[in-house]
């Protein structure tokens, strides 16, 4: 265990993989709690919705109509939040001139993608099985592979992926018209996480430009390759396994933890436990090693409070558009964000001294990966249905 005296003094962390502290105070998790409560989420939806946008068959709100499709289908956004085609726009910068240094802007071009995890309107990835969660994994790494610039270092990689892995008969989209720099593939899960229809899906939001946090993580993760000549989640993938304190579970291929510097609740990492940079270093068996995380970390969450458990995920690996050395800085793993507290009906908010000054927690990462831990086994509501 970490020095025992952090279990009741207020202390901060720091995180590593964006050069960031939080404060924790472990001390809190015993004040009382009268502020808002959430209503706890029912699985109460039916299997197919006809007025859904998302169920097979179903028109969607620009009128296109989705095939009647079995597992996975993805399309390209009705509503995307970025273009593939706009202005040009390059203002330049002139240091007498404040204005253009105090008010800039830079274009942003790219293409957003939506995946269905299932057809079933009902279901979520704590309902699936790992095997059904992987034909999700392989579209998210066919994709991947379609977008990588054609010198990229993964490039051999990225070819025998789109060789081994089918095709998805109901649509992935063709590659873009012009090379993008980076793929961000996440889930928002529940409408406490701005979730606008239940229906089990995806993003994927591929842009010219690398965003704030993989760029962030990118430097830091160069920065301590450069100064040990190791890579940073290799050295702290060997730590938790040793330690096992943080650990919830692991497989041949994958850990899951809630990591030293954890900001939410219960949030939790799931790591490659060898150098993979990207989804397709994955092999078909590592394919399934990481559905198998996944629907853990899933399964966990709505065992913990027995409720359909919000959360935001995310996965980060080696961007589409890099150098050999960023390629090989990158550490492939996923991050999730899950805002519950106490219960299925408190929630964390990240306000006042977390916005004007940095992240706090109560609960310790430790206690939350033992409350993990004890949270295997069936799901919950499984003998219900």
């Amino acid at each position: 265990m970490p020095d025992e005296v952090l279990n009741d003094i207020s202390h901060r962390r720091y995180n590593p993989l964006t050069g960031s502290w939080l404060l924790v105070s472990p001390h809190r998790t015993k004040r009382p709690w009268q502020g808002a409560q959430e209503t706890p989420s029912k699985n109460t939806l039916p299997e197919y919705d006809p007025k859904c946008y998302l169920c097979p068959g179903n028109k969607r709100a620009q009128g296109d109509s989705n095939p009647h499709y079995k597992n996975t289908f993805a399309f390209v956004n009705d509503y995307s939040a970025v273009k593939e085609e706009q202005q040009d726009y390059h203002p330049e910068t002139n240091k007498d001139d404040a204005a253009s240094l105090l008010l800039q802007a830079r274009p942003v071009t790219g293409r957003c993608y939506v995946l269905t995890f299932s057809a079933k309107h009902d279901t979520t990835l704590a309902d699936m099985t790992a095997e059904e969660i992987v034909p999700v994994i392989n579209t998210w790494t066919r994709i991947y592979a379609s977008h990588l610039s054609p010198s990229h270092p993964l490039k051999d990689q990225a070819k025998q992926a789109l060789e081994s892995i089918p095709q998805n008969l109901d649509g992935e989209g063709e590659p873009p018209k012009h090379q993008l720099k980076n793929m961000q593939i996440f889930e928002n899960k529940g409408a406490a996480m701005g979730c606008s229809n239940p229906h089990p899906h995806c993003q994927i939001w591929t842009t010219s430009t690398l965003p704030e946090e993989p760029g962030k993580e990118l430097v830091n993760m160069g920065k301590y390759k450069a100064d040990t000549g190791r890579h940073l989640l290799g050295d702290y993938v060997k730590l938790e396994l040793e330690k096992k304190e943080r650990v919830v579970w692991e497989n041949d291929a994958f850990v899951i933890v809630c990591p030293w510097w954890a900001v939410w609740p219960f949030e939790v990492l799931i790591l490659s436990k060898r150098h993979v940079r990207a989804l397709v270093d994955l092999d078909d068996k590592e394919r399934l090693q990481f559905a198998e995380a996944i629907q853990e970390v899933a399964r966990r969450y709505d065992n913990l409070f027995e409720t359909n458990f919000p959360y935001s995920s995310g996965i980060h690996q080696a961007p589409l558009d890099c150098t050999e050395e960023e390629a090989e800085t990158s550490w492939f793993h996923m991050h999730f964000y899950p805002p519950l507290l106490r219960s299925a009906t408190v929630k964390k908010f990240l306000v006042g001294y977390e916005l004007m000054a940095e992240p706090q927690r109560d609960i310790t990462p430790e206690q939350a990966a033992a409350k993990l831990r004890d949270c295997g086994g069936e799901l919950y509501r499984k003998p219900l249905q």
